[in-house]
C-alpha cells in the first residue's frame, strides 16, 4: 500500500480556474499512479469572500472532469483551533513573536518601501521586544520568527534544486490580531494533519512554501516532498486569470466542450509523454509522472481545445455521443424528447460533419429537435417566386417517389436544376431554408432523408402556402 496522498485545496471564493483544474488532474493522476489517495480540502477562512455556491461549482466542476477525492471533504474553517494551537506552541517555542506595531506604523514602512520602489517587508522591530513593556491600548498580531543567517534549498520535484538567502522571507503572520489564522499557517497545519506526502501546486506559490517549510522545521515535523507547476497564460504570453474568457470550467462546458476532451487538453498542457498525444483516462493514470512536467509556462490555446473535442467527437461512438448531447441539451439547451432519439442517432454521422462542439452538433440538430420550423428571417428572403415554384416542384414529384434516398433524389435536382436554369446552390437553399430555417447546417439530402417523406412534404407546403 502507498504512502502517496496528495490534495488540492481552493478556496471558495469564485469560480474554478482552468490552472486550478489542472493542478487538481495532476494531483488527482499523481496519487492514482502511485496508488494513492487524492484529498480535497475547502479553504474557507476567508469569511467575507468564502461562498457555499463556489463550493457547490468546485466540486461539480471536478467531478464533471473525472476527478474524484478520496475520503470525506476537509473543510478548513473547522480546524481553525488547531491552527491556533500551532501558533501558540511556536510562541512558547521561541519561534513566533508578538508584534505591536500599529496599522500606520507599517502603513508608513510600505509607503517608503514603494517611495524607494522595494518590494515592503517588515522591519522586524518587534522581534526581540520586551513583553512587559507592551502598549495596553494594541491587539497584536503573532508574527513567525524566520531564519535571518544562511540559505535554504527548496529540493523540487519539477523546478529542481531552488536556493534563497533567508534574509528575504520576512516574520510574517501567522494570528492576525483578531486572532485568525492566516493561509501559510492554516495551510502548513492541514498538510501536517492530513499526512500530505507531496504538496504540488502552481509556481506562484514557491516563497509560501520557504515560509511553510521553516513552520514544519520549527515544529520538528518531517517535510513532505513539493512540487511547483509553472502557470497558465494567455496566447500573449500574460499571466491567465479568472477576468479572462474560458477561464473557468463552465465556460467550456456551456459550448459543448466535452469532459475526456478538456481532460486530455489540460494533461498535455505543460506534460508530455514520447510523443502521445490521445490518452484514456487509464493510460493517464500509467503514464503519469512528475518527470514529464516541463518548467515553462504553457499557453492555453482554444484553438487546440477545439481540435481535441472535434477528435472525440468523430472518434466515440454515437451512442456515447448522443448520450453527451443529451446531458449538454439537459443542462444548458432545452431537453431532447425521446421521440426524437432514433432520429438524431441515425443522423449523427453527418450532424457530426465539421463539428468542434456540441453546441455545433445541436445547432445542426435543431431541424429534427423542434417540429416548429423556426425561420432565420434574412434566409427566409432567399424564398422568392421562383424559390417557391422550385419548392412546390419538388414536393410534387417527391410525393411519387417510394423512397426517399440519395439515388433517388440527385435525378429529381438534376431536373429542377436543368428546368429552372440555375445551379446546386438555386435548388439546394431554398429546400434547406424549407426544411430547417436557416441556408445553414447539414447537406440537402441528408436533411430530407433524415426528416422522411411525410415531414419534408408538411414543412415544404407549409412554406408554398
Amino acid at each position: 500500500m502507498s504512502n502517496v496522498a496528495t490534495r488540492f485545496a481552493p478556496s471558495p471564493t469564485g469560480a474554478l480556474h482552468i490552472g486550478g483544474v489542472r493542478t487538481a488532474l495532476f494531483c488527482w493522476l499523481y496519487s492514482k499512479n502511485k496508488k494513492g489517495t487524492f484529498h480535497l480540502r475547502i479553504e474557507d477562512t476567508d469569511k467575507e469572500r468564502s461562498r457555499d455556491e463556489y463550493k457547490i461549482q468546485i466540486i461539480k466542476s471536478l467531478k464533471w472532469i473525472g476527478v474524484e477525492h478520496d475520503g470525506e471533504l476537509y473543510i478548513q474553517s473547522t480546524k481553525i483551533n488547531d491552527h491556533i494551537s500551532v501558533a501558540n506552541e511556536l510562541l512558547k517555542n521561541g519561534h513566533a513573536y508578538k508584534c505591536y506595531c500599529s496599522t500606520e506604523e507599517i502603513e508608513d514602512q510600505k509607503k517608503r518601501a514603494r517611495q524607494k520602489k522595494l518590494p515592503y517587508t517588515y522591519n522586524r522591530k518587534c522581534r526581540e521586544f520586551n513583553e512587559s513593556n507592551a502598549p495596553k491600548n494594541i491587539k497584536p498580531v503573532v508574527r513567525f520568527k524566520s531564519k535571518i543567517e544562511g540559505s535554504s534549498i527548496l529540493r523540487d520535484l519539477v523546478q529542481g534544486d531552488v536556493e534563497i538567502e533567508n534574509i528575504i522571507i520576512e516574520d510574517f503572520i501567522i494570528l492576525r490580531n483578531d486572532g485568525t489564522p492566516t493561509y501559510n499557517l492554516s495551510a502548513t497545519v492541514d498538510d501536517y494533519q492530513m499526512k500530505m506526502s507531496h504538496i504540488i501546486r502552481g509556481d506562484d506559490h514557491k516563497i509560501n512554501t520557504f515560509k511553510q517549510m521553516q513552520i514544519y522545521l520549527s515544529m520538528n515535523w518531517d517535510l513532505p516532498f513539493f512540487a511547483h507547476i509553472p502557470l497558465i497564460h494567455t496566447l500573449e504570453g500574460k499571466k491567465l486569470s479568472k477576468r479572462d474568457n474560458a477561464s473557468t470550467l463552465d465556460d467550456y462546458s456551456k459550448i459543448g466542450i466535452m469532459p475526456d476532451a478538456l481532460r486530455n487538453y489540460l494533461l498535455r498542457l505543460g506534460w508530455s509523454y514520447k510523443d502521445k498525444e490521445i490518452f484514456t483516462l487509464e493510460e493517464s493514470i500509467e503514464h503519469f509522472n512528475l518527470e514529464g512536467i516541463g518548467k515553462s509556462p504553457s499557453k492555453l490555446d482554444m484553438s487546440r481545445i477545439l481540435s481535441m473535442n472535434e477528435h472525440y467527437i468523430k472518434n466515440i461512438s454515437e451512442n456515447e455521443l448522443y448520450d453527451q448531447l443529451v446531458k449538454y441539451c439537459e443542462q444548458f439547451k432545452e431537453k431532447i424528447k425521446t421521440d426524437k432519439e432514433a432520429k438524431i442517432k441515425s443522423s449523427l454521422t453527418f450532424l457530426k460533419n465539421k463539428a468542434k462542439t456540441l453546441e455545433d452538433i445541436y445547432n445542426n440538430s435543431k431541424y429534427i429537435i423542434f417540429d416548429e420550423v423556426a425561420f432565420n428571417q434574412e434566409d427566409l428572403k432567399l424564398i422568392d417566386n421562383k424559390a417557391k415554384k422550385i419548392i412546390s416542384e419538388f414536393a410534387n414529384k417527391t410525393k411519387e417517389l417510394k423512397n426517399l434516398i440519395k439515388e433517388n433524389l440527385e435525378p429529381l435536382v438534376s431536373e429542377l436544376i436543368k428546368s429552372h436554369e440555375t445551379n446546386f446552390k438555386g435548388v439546394g437553399q431554398p429546400l434547406r431554408v424549407a426544411l430547417t430555417g436557416s441556408r445553414f447546417g447539414p447537406g440537402v439530402y441528408d436533411i430530407i432523408i433524415s426528416l422522411g417523406k411525410e415531414e419534408v412534404l408538411k414543412r415544404l407546403n407549409k412554406v408554398i402556402n
